[in-house]
């Protein structure tokens, strides 16, 4: 089936076996679904504008007001993602064990206080250790992603992951315009000293996202059954309304019959508290489609969701298909971290004359490509999904996309472009195949250990974060000579998306989804 318009709006209609939507209410925040889908992206951006606000206005004007040299603000740089790295390592087990709404509520706490506390710093070494703590922040991607693929169904989950994501990066653009404007407009309205301005101008991200994080925690629920806590009891609730029966993990394959009628007197069933899903196909079950009874027994064994054990996660974590992942969000999220850190310095060094502000909203552009870029990598994935039927097809476009990537970066950096037109042309190109790249990677990952998608989500989002601490670092090294950065990272960038193109996409032997 095409895609229809009024899906954006209207009420999805929901999969029996899982209540996951299979479509995206993107401007109905009055469906659940699409309240979930607007907070997931909306709470990442408000993140990633306070992780992205410090390089906007370091180039000039922090740097001149705590006397910066340019290796102390390469080392805040790295240090901002050091701290990512490490939560988003802990956010994917914590998703698994508490949910991510109450992960990604928490995330938001802890990152606003950092942010709120930006006026007090008076020194490098302060400043190295506030963009750790406000580091944070960049954690907030595993939960939204965890989030959006545990309420959208398998036929659009790479482009609502792609969606949410790609939204939510396009705070790292934002910030590019909203903090040298918010700058601008204390300095010149408010009458306040740049000293004081560039302080009190951190007081916006810190409360929006004070207030993002309660509104998480108010409207929205855990999981489209509820409770996060009962969400596969309540899946195996879905199979017995069936007459079936699913076994666990360790005999997926195995079908034991027609499940018999209860124990008289059984008090299983649905949790009192759970949310009731304002949805018109949850409302009139009674015109639900009837499933294949093999069709239905193949999803509600790949959905069902395991209890966090330290065996399962191992398994999940060495196996190949996680490399896969891992290598490849490396490379292409890792160079966009990279790139968003340095691009405005790079635009003021070969165009002087566009000063702080010009530089730094041409860089923005960058990042607020992702709204659009970053979302087409989902929904090309998912189309060769549903045109072949093969995972194969997610992946190669994954490998092609970042292989593409790295081919612009060596071209940028041979060329060094000094004819702006020249210049924007290639930087679009680059966010394109980065961007998409992105977005392809989380079109397939949660098809790969579905049962433990908040641990590889989190490995992967980390291996996105050492990329860019790796790339960062290569930029620290080189001082000035950007030029030289970027192809280096492309070569890097291309050889390993080919030493791991090889790879299954899932796990042999894994039950795929219908």
């Amino acid at each position: 089936m095409g895609f229809i318009i009024a899906s954006l709006w209207q009420a999805p209609a929901i999969n029996p076996v899982n209540n996951k939507a299979q479509s995206i209410p993107v401007f109905n925040p009055f469906n659940i679904y699409g309240r979930v889908f607007l907070l997931s992206w909306w709470s990442f951006f408000v993140a990633f504008w306070s992780w992205y606000a410090f390089p906007p206005l370091l180039t000039v004007t922090i740097k001149k007001d705590l006397n910066l040299t340019q290796d102390q603000i390469a080392n805040s740089n790295i240090v901002a993602l050091t701290a990512t790295v490490i939560v988003r390592l802990t956010a994917g087990a914590a998703c698994d064990r508490f949910g991510p709404r109450w992960t990604f509520a928490a995330i938001l706490i802890a990152g606003a206080i950092p942010t709120a506390l930006a006026g007090t710093v008076q020194s490098a070494s302060g400043l190295i250790a506030l963009r750790f703590f406000v580091g944070i922040l960049g954690g907030s991607f595993v939960p939204c992603q965890v989030w959006t693929t545990g309420f959208f169904d398998k036929n659009v989950v790479g482009t609502a992951n792609a969606l949410a994501a790609g939204l939510g990066n396009a705070g790292s653009g934002v910030t590019y315009f909203l903090m040298p404007a918010i700058f601008d407009s204390l300095v010149q309205h408010q009458h306040l000293t740049p000293h004081v301005a560039w302080r009190v101008a951190f007081v916006v991200p810190f409360v929006l996202i004070a207030v993002t994080a309660l509104l998480i925690i108010i409207v929205c629920p855990d999981a489209p059954t509820g409770q996060w806590s009962s969400r596969a009891y309540d899946m195996q609730r879905q199979a017995e309304h069936r007459d079936v029966y699913v076994t666990t993990l360790g005999n997926r394959n195995q079908i034991s019959g027609p499940r018999k009628q209860g124990r008289k007197g059984s008090k299983r069933g649905y949790s009192d508290q759970t949310v009731e899903l304002d949805s018109t196909s949850c409302r009139n079950r009674d015109h639900e489609t009837v499933l294949d009874e093999q069709d239905f027994l193949n999803a509600a064994s790949w959905e069902l969701v395991e209890k966090p054990t330290y065996h399962g996660y191992i398994e999940a974590l060495i196996s190949l298909p996680t490399l896969s992942l891992v290598v490849a969000y490396f490379c292409t999220f890792g160079t966009e971290l990279a790139v968003n850190s340095f691009l405005g310095a790079y635009y003021l060094q070969n165009f002087k004359s566009l000063g702080q502000t010009g530089s730094g909203r041409w860089a923005a552009m960058y990042g607020l490509l992702n709204a659009v870029f970053r979302p087409m990598g989902g929904m090309i994935s998912d189309l060769i999904y549903r045109s072949t039927g093969s995972l194969w097809g997610k992946k190669i476009l994954m490998h092609s996309l970042a292989i593409t990537m790295g081919v612009f970066m060596i071209v940028i950096g041979f060329i060094n472009p000094h004819n702006k037109a020249i210049m924007v042309g290639l930087m679009t190109g680059l966010a394109f195949f980065e961007e998409a790249g992105n977005g392809s990677v989380f079109a397939l990952l949660p098809h790969v250990h579905p049962t433990f998608n908040g641990i590889i989500t989190g490995v992967a989002g980390a291996a996105g974060d050492l990329g860019g601490i790796v790339y960062l670092l290569v930029a620290r090294y080189n001082g000035h000579d950007y030029a030289k950065v970027f192809w280096t990272v492309g070569v890097v960038n291309i050889a390993a998306s080919l030493l791991i193109a090889w790879i299954r996409p899932v796990p042999k032997g894994q039950l795929k989804a219908p």
